[in-house]
């Protein structure tokens, strides 16, 4: 076998294993998740629950499962991935509408930068009946700070992360720089921003200048990575946290396709879990 093809065939099985592996796995269901929502809530923590669909899932699949979680209980906070639902207002409503009912609230999870319009729009369209309802702002995207502008004066509930797609134009020098410039355009809102990110002195800086400005602020953590230092930073601050709760068939193919582009890792959970904890 040429070094070319053992390349092709190497390539092909590593994009392979995600779904391979995943799908021997048992997928987290909607009682899963809202059992661990209430352990959760029983230690002061709040959540967010997220569903990752399976390449089988319809629209109302993932409609009914975000029923079933709420009817279960103790989730307060529901992420919603609009593109697998098409956009359709209906379905986006029937979510909401479910979540109100149980005291909850739907944010609108981020998406490739294709997505980005037609999400804030549908974000913009609950605003009215559900004003309490938000979506994630990447910070690598330049059009973010225009969204922040126009979502600054509103009820929207924000949450910042660094974001997963790249910037078609080209992603920032300086990530951190960028999230912290995200942040700025926020300060001084009077609706709540979540800090979404693992990265501790990051974390500190974005949730110090929120704190300064009196903008209500929490940190979320996706679980599964490294938080230590990064909910020690927003305990010493008094800053409630919150932790975003996958389920559903498509996680397990999602988290290990993360894993295997994430070589570091191992190191990274290392760090957090002995290394010295940040003075922030």
């Amino acid at each position: 076998m040429t070094s070319s093809r053992l390349w092709t065939w190497m390539r092909a099985r590593r994009y392979a294993l995600p779904g391979a592996l995943g799908a021997r796995l048992p997928a987290p269901g909607a009682g899963d998740a809202a059992a661990l929502c209430e352990r959760l809530r029983r230690r002061g923590i709040a959540t967010t629950a997220g569903y990752f669909q399976g390449e089988h899932d319809t629209p109302d699949t993932i409609v009914r499962s975000y029923r079933a979680l709420l009817e279960a209980g103790a989730c307060a906070s529901l992420s919603v991935k609009a593109p697998p639902l098409g956009f359709a207002p209906g379905r986006l409503r029937a979510i909401a509408e479910a979540a109100a009912n149980a005291g909850a609230v739907l944010m609108l999870d981020a998406h490739g930068p294709g997505d980005a319009e037609a999400t804030i729009a549908a974000t913009e369209a609950l605003l009215a009946d559900f004003p309490q309802s938000g979506c994630v702002l990447p910070a690598r995207w330049r059009r973010s700070l225009g969204d922040a502008d126009r979502l600054r004066d509103t009820s929207t509930r924000l949450r910042i992360v660094k974001g997963e797609w790249a910037d078609p134009d080209g992603d920032p020098d300086d990530e951190g720089a960028a999230y912290l410039a995200l942040i700025e355009r926020l300060a001084g809102r009077a609706a709540p921003v979540a800090v979404a990110t693992h990265d501790p002195a990051l974390a500190a800086r974005a949730l110090d200048r929120l704190i300064a400005a009196g903008t209500p602020c929490e940190l979320e953590q996706l679980r599964g990575l490294p938080r230590r230092r990064t909910m020690a930073a927003a305990r010493r601050r008094g800053v409630p946290v919150r932790l975003y709760i996958p389920f559903g068939p498509g996680w397990w193919p999602y988290a290990i396709d993360k894993a295997l582009a994430r070589p570091h890792l191992p190191l990274w959970w290392l760090r957090d879990r002995f290394g010295l904890r940040d003075r922030a």
